[in-house]
């Protein structure tokens, strides 16, 4: 993998490629180059691509904890994906994968860059991919809006409950 990696790279006009497969490796190469981009592969030995990902966001000897990360795994189920994104990796590539869908995430990480977000329990990449512009009430992450297809009551302000529910017709006329 690690050939065919640099290989496709090399294609794609990538310059000062470097191939390591260690963990340590990895990071003492990252900390000495400063890399713009890191892909890893998630199985490694004797740690994996995840520990790589921990270090290069959360060692103080990090050069750039902002860097995006690729991670290519074989396994795609949601607890694994999850554990992933929770480390603070950037984009996936599925194995076996084309030279196509690496160039399609190195797209998306230039073209779409996503805000970072330091929680103190997670730094990395923001998680959340698809902007929610729709809603309109204060309690985010309440049910009772979802459930009753009925508009957030703001009783606070009556011209905007008036705006609301006129929405709310015409889109029920759609």
């Amino acid at each position: 993998m690690l050939s065919l990696t640099t290989s496709i790279l090399s294609m794609f006009g990538f310059k000062n490629i470097h191939g390591a497969k260690t963990v340590e490796e990895g990071f003492k190469l990252f900390c000495q180059y400063k890399h713009d981009l890191v892909i890893t592969d998630w199985l490694m030995e004797p740690h994996d691509g995840i520990e790589l990902i921990r270090q290069i966001r959360k060692e103080p000897e990090s050069p750039n904890p902002f860097v995006p990360i690729i991670l290519m795994t074989g396994y795609s189920d949601q607890p694994r994906v999850e554990s992933a994104r929770d480390t603070g990796v950037t984009e996936f590539l599925m194995k076996p994968y084309s030279a196509r869908d690496m160039y399609a995430r190195i797209v998306q990480i230039i073209e779409k860059p996503r805000q970072f977000v330091d929680t103190g329990e997670f730094f990395g990449p923001d998680r959340r991919r698809r902007k929610n512009f729709d809603f309109f009430g204060s309690n985010r992450r309440g049910t009772a809006d979802k459930n009753s297809g009925e508009w957030p009551s703001d009783s606070s302000n009556p011209e905007m409950e008036v705006i609301l529910r006129e929405l709310q017709d015409q889109t029920k006329k759609l």
